[in-house]
C-alpha cells in the first residue's frame, strides 16, 4: 500500500490474489448497490431504462444506426427499433438520412431529448448529493477525490461482455 491506502502497483499479482478478487467484487456491489438507490430515489421522468440507455448514448455519441443502438444496449434490433419509434414520437430523437450511405438512416438525439436526460440526471444528482450531505467534511472530501479515479475507470479500453 502507498501512503494513501492504494495498492502498488502490481501488489494483487505478488500478493493475496484472493483479497484482492474480493475487493474487486466488494466495490462492483457497492457501486450497483449505490446506481440503483439513486434510480429508486430519483425520478426517470416517466422514461424505461431502455430509453434513458439509448438517449444517453446518442447524448455520447452524436447519432447511430439501429444496429449500433441495439448493441450498445444491448437489445434486439426490432427492441432497438420499438423504442427509438417511442423516443420519435415524443420528439426526443429523430432520424436523419446517413450522408455515406443513403439507404440508411441515423437516429440523432433532438433538444428536447438533450433536456430529458439533463433532467434524469440532476435529479439523480439532488439524490447523491442529500446522501453525501450526511457525510462529514474529511467524508465528503474522499469521494470527491475518487471521481477522477472512477472516471478512469469507466473510461478505460476492456473487453465488454454482452
Amino acid at each position: 500500500m502507498d501512503a494513501a491506502g492504494r495498492a502498488e502497483p502490481g501488489a494483487a499479482a505478488s500478493g493475496d490474489t484472493g483479497e484482492a478478487a474480493s475487493d474487486v467484487l466488494e466495490l462492483v456491489i457497492a457501486v450497483h448497490r449505490l446506481v440503483r438507490s439513486l434510480r429508486r430515489a430519483s425520478s426517470n421522468r416517466g422514461y424505461s431504462s431502455t430509453q434513458l440507455v439509448v438517449l444517453t448514448h446518442l447524448k455520447d455519441v452524436g447519432s447511430a444506426r439501429i444496429g449500433e443502438i441495439a448493441a450498445h444496449v444491448p437489445c434486439s434490433q426490432p427492441t432497438a427499433t420499438t423504442v427509438v419509434k417511442g423516443l420519435q414520437g415524443l420528439g426526443l430523437v429523430e432520424r436523419v438520412p446517413d450522408e455515406g450511405d443513403r439507404r440508411a438512416t441515423l437516429v440523432t438525439i433532438t433538444k428536447l431529448g438533450l433536456a430529458a436526460v439533463r433532467a434524469v440526471a440532476e435529479s439523480r444528482a439532488s439524490a447523491l448529493a442529500r446522501r453525501l450531505d450526511s457525510l462529514d467534511d474529511d467524508e465528503r472530501e474522499r469521494v470527491r477525490e475518487l471521481i477522477p479515479l472512477l472516471t478512469a475507470l469507466a473510461d478505460a479500453p476492456g473487453e465488454d461482455v454482452r
